[in-house]
């Protein structure tokens, strides 16, 4: 029978909305689309303005989560990144490539449907435990 683990992220901003940051099962970790909160900040604070800032606050907070359940960046095997704006796909994607230097992880990228007021990016992952 497979376990299911609802990960715990001490001192993370609680969920917005019902869904966890993260669930591990057989093996692996997947985490919600994560947006660029601030830590210490409300559910919906957004930490930066640009896309790089942004983007780096999202895998900043999908390293926290990953930790969190046992695992690292190191691990991820595949992301997702949601954009409000495709136009800053490049801006994007030089910020991406500062956290996976090494090996890179299957990537897909989509228009995100629901916008939020100043996000402009949010990546969900999962990884290995």
């Amino acid at each position: 029978m497979t376990t299911i683990r609802y990960v715990d992220v001490p001192d993370y901003p609680a969920e917005h909305s019902p869904y966890s940051h993260a669930v591990a099962a057989n093996g692996f970790v997947f985490v919600s689309a994560q947006i660029p909160v601030r830590p210490g900040g409300g559910s919906t604070e957004i930490a930066g303005t640009t896309m790089a800032e942004q983007t780096r606050q999202c895998l900043r907070n999908v390293e926290t989560i990953l930790k969190a359940a046992g695992s690292s960046l190191d691990r991820v095997v595949k992301v997702t990144v949601l954009l409000a704006r495709p136009d800053l796909y490049r801006e994007m994607n030089e910020a991406y490539a500062e956290f996976f230097p090494g090996a890179k992880p299957a990537r897909a990228m989509a228009r995100v449907g629901a916008a939020l007021p100043g996000v402009l990016v949010a990546i969900e992952a999962i990884a290995a435990e």
